[in-house]
């Protein structure tokens, strides 16, 4: 089933040319001729030349991110966006949510629909939509938001994953907490699943595990795009061991997605390092899946500078916590979790650390929490890898700052234009 995307603003045009060339360049390879087809089904379509077209629409207010989006897909010979599968406009939506979703948004809206219908209607199976997107910009939170919104309405049926990039929590746009606030009230209600990356946590992942001195955008991005392109590519599931799972989002969601009012969705992703480290170090299986057991555990979204004294308590209760635990420290509990490994001797590798009950609210006990993804394939040029998609807790601290930091800088405003209001009446 094919996946069609759809990059809005320049956070979702940049990251989606990154994991259009991260998927294109992990097919190519030995021995992926079956691997191959399916990613191409999902996420390409053959141009009458035979070239690779990418299933997505482009959007932003301004032309240029998205010229030099297209551009550089040309250049890489490998693949390339549809000709005319792009929308923008001469002028921005300067940072303003409302500006997004109240202006541009409703006066684009017929034009934007009909660029993603031509899109769905070139695929012979529909896998759902997946929507690109920052929280903190114009056009990326407002028109993104809004566009979430028709589509939904024009397919109620289908599945919608949005990919929201967090803002530095020291701040890029002033009002960046009010776009965040606004975005997620809203796609909270239209969305299937949303997954969130945090600026912040990824450039550290850039800074000390890969190494670079000096990180750009794009080196923030290409991050995003192989933990993204680790989740999305194929692999089998418990229910299709001996072919790839046919639809990659439903199953996803399926997955993780277990109550319809828990889905913000955290990743993690284990090993990244730069590509001069990656050529002299070994892996095994065991010790990368307790590193990233720990990881979810302690709410780490590296492996370095882990918690390890963080620990889930032998005996957990209805409130969270066992009597004789009651003073340790707290852990990150889920309500549901996936994990996908791919690389060389993979059937081998143990998850029954992933399955321990004392991981998963008390509340759901379907049996359901936990899944398990898989594929022999090398990705993105690590021998052994291993993501897990979380529905936990771990996103509350960065959720309720952004939460308080809006209310504050709300009620700062209404103090001073009570203010004003008290001295012009003093006059």
């Amino acid at each position: 089933m094919s996946i069609v995307t759809l990059q809005v603003g320049q956070c979702g045009n940049q990251i989606g040319h990154e994991l259009f060339s991260a998927i294109s360049g992990d097919c190519n390879g030995p021995n992926r001729k079956t691997y191959s087809e399916c990613s191409n089904e999902r996420f390409f379509h053959e141009s009458p030349t035979g070239e690779l077209v990418a299933r997505s629409v482009l959007v932003d207010m301004e032309p240029k991110v998205i010229a030099q989006t297209i551009s550089k897909a040309c250049k890489s010979g490998r693949w390339r966006y549809g000709a005319e599968a792009h929308f923008s406009q001469k002028q921005g939506s300067g940072n303003n949510w409302a500006n997004g979703f109240c202006v541009h948004g409703p006066r684009h809206k017929e034009v934007v629909e009909e660029l993603v219908r031509r899109e769905i209607e070139r695929c012979d199976r529909l896998a759902g939509i997946f929507t690109m997107m920052s929280v903190a910009g114009g056009t990326g939170s407002g028109v993104g938001t809004y566009i979430t919104q028709c589509l939904r309405d024009m397919y109620p049926q289908s599945f919608i994953f949005n990919q929201l990039t967090w803002p530095y929590g020291a701040g890029e746009v002033i009002v960046q907490n009010y776009n965040s606030v606004l975005t997620l009230s809203h796609l909270y209600q239209l969305s299937d699943a949303i997954l969130v990356h945090e600026n912040d946590t990824v450039h550290k992942i850039c800074s000390r595990l890969m190494n670079i001195k000096h990180i750009s955008i794009t080196d923030v991005n290409k991050v995003i795009a192989h933990q993204l392109g680790s989740v999305l590519q194929p692999a089998y599931t418990a229910d299709s061991s001996s072919y790839y799972c046919r639809n990659p989002i439903g199953e996803l969601l399926s997955s993780v997605v277990c109550h319809p009012e828990y889905k913000l969705l955290s990743l993690c992703n284990i090993p990244q390092m730069s590509s001069t480290s990656l050529a002299y170090s070994a892996f095994n299986w065991p010790g990368l899946l307790k590193h990233l057991r720990q990881m979810l555990i302690a709410s780490a979204r590296m492996e370095e500078g882990i918690d390890w004294t963080v620990s889930v308590p032998s005996a957990v209760t209805s409130g969270g916590e066992s009597g004789k635990n009651s003073r340790q420290k707290s852990f990150n509990m889920s309500i549901a979790n996936l994990l996908i490994l791919r690389g060389k001797d993979v059937s081998t590798a143990q998850t029954d650390g992933f399955k321990d009950p004392g991981l998963y609210v008390p509340w759901f006990t379907t049996g359901n929490s936990f899944s398990a993804w898989n594929s022999p394939v090398p990705f993105n040029g690590y021998e052994k890898s291993a993501t897990l998609v979380s529905n936990g807790q771990s996103l509350l601290k960065p959720l309720d700052n952004i939460v308080r930091k809006a209310w504050d800088m709300f009620a700062s405003s209404l103090e001073s234009q009570r203010r004003i209001f008290s001295t012009a009446s003093l006059h």
